[in-house]
């Protein structure tokens, strides 16, 4: 592909979400009637897609239950070929605190899962260095013999044709350490790799989840596994908007695990080890490697790729700098990160251009999902909340006697009124995946507190959902590529 063709397609989401907003505020002045009904029609989508959503919503979230309550080690060793299964558990750090390390191991080396089928890859960064070797001197002698082989690696700075982040460490480790750990004995079709983000604490059953799971579905070389991400580890003590903005994801998550069919990965997952030797490891030069790796896997097998669900959780930390206002500079630069995903389209439709096995089908609904997912995240908070009542301010004397416009306020009104459903189905279910309360988080009526958060989403919808996504979007378009971030996460202190 050229790259005038390249940045056409880098262009392109921009271009739609822009074309959407600056036509929606010329067209109020100049054609209102249009945008009235542009808007009506905008919004029942909108009624339409929660009232969608939210049964795959209670289904995932029902499943989530009764996976807690399964004795999944039971159920993966009684299956054949459970003693052939190998464990690959991938950690790049970057200027964490030892607490933190020390929490992640811990909670890997007591699995139930057995802890010595497992090999630890902590990957750490040049630009960390003195830190980190001072972490894994005091972890590795208390961890290294509780599994099958511990491996450490730093990523030098300023290599070529790489960008400083998750996945640039990922691929170095990955090249370091998987030639010898298969050479130790661990066959690559039957070795499961999982990439997490440094403060994961996994369930107990997690990996014997993930064994199950793997044996148990067809062809799981081909798939990748993707578990419940909860931020959980320090809950009680963020902001509300952070809590409001980490469960809107975590429900996103689940809605997604529900009709996994058109789902890439997130966040901390799972894969085979054979596919991930397929594509050479995660690549050096992106920022979002957790679904481009996804992609990777799609494009290697023509399509023939999907994600498993795991109903489990990992429990990972929302954003916290111990001071409210850089808490919520942080969590935008977090979903900024997140939404910076969009750098995957150009990839995924140049892969799809040069595939000519891949069914057009696959192809198209793909393309669809993922046009339709970047555009509506960057533009509906917007034309719900504020573009979509615009026509009734600027609109001229002589069209505010039309019935539409006397009775269109009405109808939204209605309209978001029943897409309230949502809201009170998120603050429920909320309430039952908090973690138990801090012994230290004395603030009463801590319940209600967490109740009426969700007050805040319209707010949070707006500043943590669309302005993120504009914000990648805008600098794709124009070329000004992001670079990745760390979102900064608990102090020592905290976890006391």
């Amino acid at each position: 592909m050229t790259r005038r063709a390249k940045r056409f397609l880098e262009i392109l989401p921009g271009a739609l979400l822009w074309s959407t907003l600056i036509l929606s505020i010329v067209l109020s002045v100049v054609k209102p009637l249009w945008v009235v009904y542009f808007v009506i029609i905008f919004d029942l989508y909108w009624l339409l897609r929660i009232l969608y959503f939210i049964p795959f919503l209670l289904t995932s979230w029902w499943r989530f239950r009764r996976a807690l309550k399964t004795n999944w080690q039971a159920k993966a060793r009684s299956l054949e070929n459970y003693d052939r299964i190998r464990h690959i558990i991938f950690l790049p750090t970057y200027k964490e605190e030892l607490a933190v390390v020390k929490e992640t191991l811990r909670s890997l080396s007591e699995a139930s899962y057995p802890s010595s089928r497992m090999a630890i890859v902590i990957a750490g960064e040049g630009r960390d260095e003195d830190n980190f070797k001072r972490i894994l001197a005091q972890v590795e002698p208390e961890y290294a013999s509780k599994f099958a082989s511990f491996h450490a690696t730093i990523h030098p700075a300023g290599l070529p044709d790489e960008i400083p982040g998750k996945g640039s460490n990922l691929n170095w480790a990955a090249n370091q350490v998987i030639p010898k750990i298969i050479a130790s004995g661990f066959d690559p079709d039957w070795t499961i790799v999982s990439s997490f983000d440094i403060d994961t604490i996994v369930h107990p059953q997690y990996f014997s989840c993930l064994t199950e799971r793997y044996l148990s579905v067809p062809e799981p070389t081909r798939s990748s596994y993707q578990p419940v991400a909860l931020y959980n580890n320090n809950l009680w003590e963020s902001p509300a908007p952070v809590r409001v903005a980490m469960f809107g994801t975590t429900f996103w998550l689940m809605t997604e695990l529900a009709r996994p069919e058109g789902m890439m990965t997130f966040s901390s997952h799972s894969m085979s080890l054979r596919m991930l030797v397929d594509v050479g490891y995660w690549q050096k030069d992106i920022v979002s490697e957790d679904s481009r790796i996804f992609l990777q896997g799609l494009v290697r097998y023509h399509g023939e790729y999907r994600v498993t669900p795991i109903h489990l959780p990992v429990s990972m930390d929302t954003v916290s700098t111990g001071h409210y206002g850089k808490a919520l500079v942080a969590l935008y630069k977090q979903l900024r990160r997140w939404a910076w995903g969009v750098e995957n389209f150009p990839y995924m439709i140049e892969k799809f251009v040069e595939d000519k096995q891949m069914p057009l089908r696959v192809k198209i609904g793909w393309t669809f999902k993922q046009l339709e997912g970047m555009y509506t995240w960057a533009t509906a908070p917007l034309l719900i909340t504020i573009l979509g009542y615009l026509p009734f301010w600027v609109a001229p004397e002589q069209l505010r006697s039309y019935a539409i416009f006397q009775n269109t306020p009405f109808t939204l009104q209605w309209l978001m009124r029943l897409a309230m459903i949502g809201l009170f189905v998120s603050a429920g279910l909320a309430l039952t995946l908090l973690p138990p309360r801090p012994r230290h988080y004395s603030r009463p009526y801590a319940f209600a507190i967490m109740s009426l958060q969700w007050l805040l989403l319209p707010v949070t919808f707006v500043l943590f959902g669309a302005l993120p996504a504009i914000d990648a979007q805008t600098r794709l378009m124009l070329g000004k590529y992001l670079g990745f971030n760390v979102s900064p996460k608990r102090k020592a202190e905290e976890k006391k």
